[in-house]
């Protein structure tokens, strides 16, 4: 069984087929850099970076970018409000590229610690803006786009495809538009390739049209064709991007080429926590750094990075995801459950006695891979595919439970967890940290924390709870979590 996608474009599960045979050319929509990471960041980039690994899996030639939005995406996507970056840099009192530099590499941290590969190509929307100026111009040129009042204008009418990835009909946008919005525009439901930049907007530059910046749906185009050509064998993103973002990306590409953009269109779903969906406005909004340091009110400790994304894996990219203090712990259980039993598996195998790998073990080996690979070919059903993960956790504990199972059995076992659990899924690692023996003193550890304690104890009492709060965020994005009782508090690593 080939690897089959599901398709957003044409709404059906189809073979992936890619341009060039043996290569794959993956684009997928970056953060726009105005603010940390969140967990709904993590839906996304774990489910594509779990794309792109088992891509190379299984012998693709993988070329990904994922570009960085430092400029263009308005508050309001119907080209109205004001440039995020600009909103956060009033804000925090700097220069919007201080601001993207600053939250691009929290974005990148926080990525590294849930595991995910960096991309092969970073672009950055501020650095292509001569290449946005002239697909504006190739648009104009051939008809698709006009000028008007300093703005460039992307006339949908002219395009008559319009609206085939989300399904839209131009007639009921037409129909369901805001007039007032602008009255720039020939039509209500035209989009910006480029804006006007007033005189106060920061990030502006001069174009044949006036000072401006370009439109948030053009980076994508131009930054996609510029790295990867102008047939892309996958663009993925968010639910949420499939309109206005996407549709509008393959109005621009394929008006100035005359040809299909994007072969397979991958789109992950929302995040909800506790049953809500997810945002600032409801005040569930939660940060990945919370996360790893407990220190949201709604988490009751600190989770580990891979942790959450098990999380991620546990559900089907398409399906919603519902992160919960719950959810997570039980999320964690399982990632210590793997943790253990590989580590417990690479110990015995430094005493296991030599010999041939056991015929069975080796067919039950290719049998857990027979099952993963069929779960990841079937639009990387990833939830199966982690079942198996945990079949190979029971078999292993089985195993280190004979005296008799060989070294060389022991090691097809753990090639298996690495290439599975570890290439593909990025669960498995391939060091964890040691416990004693040349590792962390614990009796040293014991005391240092217990002396952090004390001075949290002190710091409650005094009603400092600032400070005591520093003293559990502090430790728990260390991975210690605290655990307070009648009778004292608690610690333990995670």
């Amino acid at each position: 069984m080939s690897l089959k996608l599901y398709n957003s474009l044409t709404r059906t599960l189809e073979g992936f087929k890619p341009v060039e045979a043996g290569k794959a050319r993956v684009y997928v929509c970056g953060p726009t850099v105005y603010g940390h990471s969140h967990l709904g960041h993590a839906k996304s980039y774990v489910s594509f970076d779990v794309l792109i690994r088992y891509l190379r899996y299984l012998g693709y030639d993988v070329t990904y970018v994922q570009n960085i939005t430092d400029v263009g995406h308005l508050t309001d996507d119907a080209d109205e409000g004001e440039d995020k970056l600009d909103v956060a840099a009033r804000r925090e009192k700097k220069h919007p590229l201080a601001i993207a530099d600053f939250y691009t590499e929290s974005y990148f941290q926080d990525m590294d610690r849930l595991n995910n590969l960096r991309p092969d190509i970073c672009p950055r929307a501020t650095g292509h803006i001569v290449e946005q100026i002239e697909l504006v111009k190739t648009l104009i040129e051939k008809g698709f786009a006009y000028e008007s009042g300093g703005s460039v204008y992307f006339d949908i009418s002219k395009f008559a495809e319009y609206g085939k990835l989300s399904g839209r009909k131009v007639d009921e946008m037409m129909a369901g538009a805001r007039v007032e919005v602008s009255q720039e525009k020939k039509n209500p439901a035209d989009f910006a390739v480029w804006k006007k930049a007033e005189a106060n907007h920061i990030m502006q530059w001069p174009s044949p049209w006036g000072m401006g910046y370009p439109g948030w749906h053009l980076e994508c185009t131009v930054m996609s064709m510029k790295y990867l050509g102008d047939a892309v064998d996958i663009h993925g993103g968010g639910l949420e991007n499939q309109f206005p973002h996407h549709e509008c990306e393959i109005a621009q590409a394929e008006a100035a080429t005359g040809r299909q953009f994007v072969r397979y269109w991958i789109h992950n779903n929302m995040v909800t926590v506790d049953g809500q969906k997810m945002g600032k406005s409801l005040g569930n909004f939660i940060l990945l750094k919370e996360v790893f340091a407990g220190s949201h009110q709604k988490l009751s400790r600190a989770y580990d990075p891979l942790a959450v994304r098990q999380l991620v894996l546990n559900s089907h990219y398409r399906s919603p995801l519902d992160f919960s203090d719950a959810s997570l712990h039980g999320a964690q259980s399982g990632y210590d459950r793997i943790k253990q039993a590989v580590t417990a598996l690479r110990d015995k195998l430094k005493k296991a006695p030599s010999g041939e790998a056991d015929k069975k073990v080796q067919e039950r080996i290719e049998q857990f891979r027979g099952k993963f690979e069929e779960a990841m070919n079937d639009d990387l059903n990833t939830s199966v595919a982690l079942s198996v993960i945990f079949d190979m956790v029971r078999y292993a504990n089985d195993l280190l439970g004979r005296k008799d199972t060989s070294r060389q059995s022991l090691e097809k076992l753990n090639e298996i967890f690495t290439a599975l659990g570890g290439d593909v899924l990025g669960i498995v690692q391939e060091e964890y940290a040691q416990v004693g023996g040349g590792g962390v003193d614990e009796q040293l550890l014991d005391g240092l924390v217990g002396i952090l304690i004390d001075m949290r104890a002190k710091a409650r009492a005094d009603k400092d709870f600032a400070t005591a709060d520093s003293v559990r965020d502090k430790l728990g994005a260390l991975g210690i979590v605290l655990e307070d009782s009648p009778e004292g508090t608690k610690w333990k690593k995670v």
